[in-house]
């Protein structure tokens, strides 16, 4: 087998520049695998770099088999693989440094340092969903300072990245208080957080939660910065990965990095019943461009994932 099947696009633009082509199999350098793909989440950054909206800082080598997300089967070893075998369960968040050989495809080549195990709790679909908006939630939170005890305040927790931080945040031992709108606070309790409503009055709807503010808020959704100021106990700590200018007021900008210490510990959160993926639906690898136009309508509670024959 020298091809597979794969979504490409040879330009920037919406859904309709998707095609299912037929593309080489991707090569397996040192340090990497080939994963056969079983599922892939679907994320706002996959359509957002297809509209060309990361051009300015990435190059792009057409033409580009979008996605970062995987879960699958290890198929091939590259030189210099230890700890790695051949038809072992693996998930990772398979960003490359250039927009290229992407996870919507039957393989994709992964480098080990960005492997973890698959955990053995959830299914494909729940894996595939799990590493890019798990170690999102993860890495913004503890660089946040995160810890037993803080109160954190999660924007958009119904969300793909904001359900995650939740459950990361509660077993961590934090109180987490989280912005949703009303038809999704019954899933927001579950997830074992306090919901508010979003929209006017929010900080008064907070601060009646937490009178003395809130230690850590994490902004998965953008356009909140004036509410999270408003918000803030003295010595707290906030980040975006939404809106840059938190930078300029007093907050963080952050960006996910692949991170297999990190995602073996999801991992482990996962199988010990404390991290769960809920999968809002799924598409066949065919209906990529179905699957782009319903994660734009952002009305997903949880995660849309993309599955792989």
């Amino acid at each position: 087998m020298t091809t597979m099947k794969a979504q490409t696009y040879q330009q920037y633009g919406d859904p309709s520049v998707l095609e299912l082509t037929d593309q080489p199999l991707p090569k397996v350098g040192p340090g990497e695998v080939l994963v056969r793909v079983k599922a892939a989440g679907i994320n706002p950054v996959d359509w957002k770099v297809m509209s060309g909206g990361l051009d300015p800082v990435m190059n792009a080598q057409f033409p580009v088999v979008p996605g970062w997300d995987v879960a699958g089967v290890v198929t091939q070893k590259g030189f210099d693989t230890p700890g790695v075998s051949e038809g072992d369960e693996v998930i990772a968040y398979a960003r490359k440094d250039w927009v290229h050989g992407g996870t919507f495809a039957q393989y994709v080549s992964v480098p080990v340092r960005a492997l973890a195990p698959k955990p053995e709790a959830m299914s494909w679909e729940e894996a595939g969903g799990l590493p890019l908006a798990g170690l999102t939630a993860y890495q913004v939170l503890t660089r946040l300072g995160l810890a037993e005890g803080k109160t954190v305040l999660i924007h958009a927790a119904s969300g793909g990245v904001g359900s995650m931080g939740v459950q990361i945040a509660k077993a961590f031992g934090a109180r987490v208080i989280g912005t949703a709108s009303a038809k999704n606070h019954d899933y927001v309790r579950e997830l074992g957080a306090e919901p508010v409503e979003y929209g006017e009055g929010l900080a008064e709807r907070v601060r009646e939660l937490a009178p003395n503010g809130v230690d850590v808020v994490a902004d998965f959704v953008g356009g909140v910065l004036e509410d999270t100021l408003a918000v803030l106990a003295e010595g707290a700590q906030h980040g975006s990965i939404a809106d840059p200018s938190v930078a300029e007021n007093g907050g963080h900008y952050l960006w996910v990095t692949p991170d297999s210490e990190q995602l073996t510990e999801l991992a482990r959160l996962a199988d010990a019943g404390k991290l769960a993926v809920r999968v809002d639906r799924t598409f066949p690898l065919e209906q990529l461009p179905e699957a782009f136009a319903a994660s734009q309508e952002g009305h997903a509670v949880g995660k849309i994932v993309l599955t792989v024959d």
